[in-house]
C-alpha cells in the first residue's frame, strides 16, 4: 500500500488525464467520477514499482481504459440509455473545435483511444503501441484510418492536420 504523499503526488499530476481518458470513452460525469476513484483506489493498493515516470504515466492509462471497458460491458449498461447527455462541455467551445470533438468521440473505440493518445497526450506511434500492447505498425494503421473517417465526417481537406 502506497502512503499519502506518493498517492496525493499521483492524484496532483494524473487526474485531468484519467479523467479526459473516462469522458472520452464514458461521456458521463457520474461515470468519469467513478472511475476516477477506482483508478486511484488501485494505484493505493497496487505493489507495482515504476521504472519511471512514462511507466507511471502509461500504467495509469491503461488501468483507466480497462476501467472503462469493464464499465461499458456492465450488463446493465449496456441495457439502458444515460439521462445525460455528452455535449455538456463542448456547449462552452467555439463551433470548430466542438466539431471536432464531435467527431472524435463518435469513432469507434480503437480509433478513438489512439486519436486521443497521439493528439492530445502527445505520445509517439512507438510509445502508443507499448500501452495498448499492439504492433506499431497497427497503430499506423488506425491512426491513418481515424484520420480518414474524420475527414470524411467534417468535409473534406480542411482539417487534416487539425484531427
Amino acid at each position: 500500500m502506497r502512503d499519502e504523499q506518493e498517492v496525493n503526488r499521483a492524484i496532483e499530476r494524473y487526474s485531468d488525464t484519467v479523467k479526459r481518458l473516462c469522458m472520452i470513452h464514458l461521456k458521463n460525469h457520474a461515470d468519469t467520477e467513478d472511475i476516477f476513484q477506482t483508478v486511484f483506489l488501485k494505484y493505493v493498493l497496487s505493489s507495482v514499482s515504476f521504472e519511471s515516470e512514462e511507466h507511471e504515466k502509461a500504467w495509469f492509462i491503461r488501468v483507466t481504459i480497462n476501467a472503462c471497458k469493464d464499465l461499458l460491458k456492465n450488463f446493465f449498461r449496456t441495457h439502458t440509455v444515460a439521462l445525460e447527455e455528452v455535449m455538456e462541455q463542448p456547449a462552452l467551445m467555439p463551433p470548430d473545435h466542438r466539431e471536432v470533438l464531435e467527431a472524435v468521440l463518435s469513432l469507434p473505440a480503437k480509433y478513438k483511444e489512439v486519436v486521443y493518445l497521439h493528439y492530445y497526450e502527445d505520445y509517439t506511434v512507438p510509445e502508443i503501441s507499448g500501452i495498448l500492447g499492439k504492433n506499431v505498425n497497427t497503430i499506423y494503421t488506425l491512426l491513418t484510418r481515424s484520420r480518414k473517417m474524420l475527414r470524411e465526417k467534417l468535409g473534406g481537406d480542411g482539417y487534416e492536420g487539425q484531427a
